[in-house]
């Protein structure tokens, strides 16, 4: 079946057409390639408005629609509705913003209107390589993956915590603490860092819904949002982690010993 692209752009009152002149853009977009029918109309997101894109996509049988007029996060759903109730898939439209990307923050109307064709020569042209798809429910894990435990980390593991739900929390040094450990004082208010920071450790430690995995790193992360996958290399650690309290005392019975040189004595080696 070939592609046949219904284009709309939108006046939005004086909103868009007061910068951008809208039926120019409209006269371009419907020389573009697999474009059947390109209007303009004061309000498209208005019933009437809709009711216009409905009847297009029946009687040209339009497999695409383009819609150049306000944020995507304001009406995408308002137009892809529209096309469901005409038959066709809702994913096979695409929105181009030329209200709060174009005609808002451009002065020059010549600029504005060269924006707003490029930015709805953008959108035809991905249209054409959209593809149907469906909606559909899945089971969302409620675990969450927190990488780094920095002083951020560490309140960002205790806040999902304390909602109540499973954290995970991946450290690839030793320890968690992160910089904060590095310094005396916090700025702006020259707080003991360790006073900030030692708490938390301890109560993210402690926490029963706080999975700690220290000294590990994230190697690979598959699937999507809600139902991820992630592997987790798990570095060495030589001593049995249940039994150790930190002492060091076995650092003195260990066979393997580490000579650190200064640049001079590296040098005297060679």
């Amino acid at each position: 079946m070939s592609t046949r692209i219904g284009f709309y752009v939108c006046h939005c009152g004086i909103n868009i057409a007061g910068k951008v002149r809208v039926e120019e853009v409209a006269a371009f977009a419907g020389e573009l390639k697999n474009v059947v029918i390109a209007r303009d109309y004061k309000f498209m997101c208005s019933d009437p408005g809709q009711e216009m894109i409905e009847k297009d996509i029946k009687e040209f049988a339009l497999n695409r629609v383009v819609v150049a007029s306000c944020s995507p996060r304001l009406h995408e759903k308002t137009f892809q509705s529209a096309c469901q109730r005409a038959g066709l898939n809702p994913y096979f439209f695409q929105m181009a913003s030329v209200r709060e990307q174009v005609s808002w923050v451009t002065e020059d109307p010549d600029e504005a209107t060269g924006k707003a064709k490029t930015l709805a020569a953008a959108a035809v042209n991905r249209v054409n390589f959209h593809q149907s798809l469906i909606s559909r429910k899945t089971r969302v894990h409620p675990d969450v993956l927190v990488v780094g435990g920095g002083i951020a980390g560490m309140q960002a593991a205790l806040d999902i915590a304390k909602a109540g739900n499973k954290v995970y929390l991946v450290e690839k040094d030793p320890t968690i603490g992160g910089h904060m450990l590095q310094f005396d004082k916090t700025f702006p208010t020259l707080d003991c860092a360790a006073c900030i920071g030692t708490p938390k450790m301890v109560e993210v430690g402690q926490n029963p819904n706080i999975t700690l995995m220290t000294y590990c790193e994230v190697v690979d992360i598959s699937g999507f949002i809600g139902n991820y996958k992630v592997k987790i290399r798990k570095k060495p650690r030589y001593v049995d982690v249940n039994k150790c309290t930190g002492c060091g005392e076995c650092t003195k019975a260990c066979p393997v010993k580490y000579q650190l040189y200064t640049p001079k004595e590296k040098e005297r080696i060679k």
